[in-house]
């Protein structure tokens, strides 16, 4: 179960900025923050210990009806994900999402024909964003507020629009705070 505790750390740590799980901080933020609650019981999902990996299961299942977000089991998740307001997301299973990635409410990162997009890492993902199909977003990228990504972004870009187009370039997100690194 280490691995899941390595993932529920950063996704506690990027929340509350601290990774401690005998906390004031870990208690406010399961009890009060759908997003870091939602990912605690998605990251159990992959316990090795199979009663409490079925309860997680049942947890997820209840949470994602709740909370109107569809994050499957299978998909890739990299460490220190943070869920802004944790309501309205939809990621398809063949997504990858890297280390220290923002995704704000309405999100729907998803495809028809084949794979999903594969994010790199420190990526904001503004609310009501749209990401289309098999594109590879960059590391360090802004994705602005209802934008429709359907082709490859760049690193050390801002996009936004529809379709979304490159409005500026950015050496460091600084929208992606409490940045997780793993030991």
């Amino acid at each position: 179960m280490s691995q899941v505790t390595d993932f529920i750390r950063s996704d506690l740590f990027r929340c509350v900025g601290t990774d401690k799980f005998l906390s004031k901080k870990f208690v406010k933020a399961y009890f009060f923050d759908n997003g870091f609650k939602y990912l605690f019981w998605l990251r159990t999902c992959r316990s090795k210990n199979k009663l409490f990996k079925l309860f997680a299961m049942i947890q997820h299942k209840r949470l994602s009806t709740r909370f109107c977000i569809d994050i499957p089991r299978s998909t890739k998740l990299g460490y220190g994900l943070y869920l802004g307001h944790g309501k309205c997301i939809v990621i398809n299973s063949s997504a990858i999402i890297g280390n220290n990635v923002n995704l704000s409410q309405f999100t729907t990162i998803g495809s028809v024909e084949s794979n999903a997009a594969t994010i790199g890492d420190g990526v904001y993902i503004g609310p009501g964003v749209s990401i289309v199909e098999n594109v590879i977003i960059g590391n360090e990228v802004k994705i602005g507020a209802g934008a429709v990504v359907t082709k490859n972004v760049d690193s050390n870009s801002v996009v936004a629009g529809v379709p979304a187009k490159k409005i500026n370039h950015c050496e460091y997100n600084d929208f992606v705070t409490k940045r997780f690194t793993a030991k």
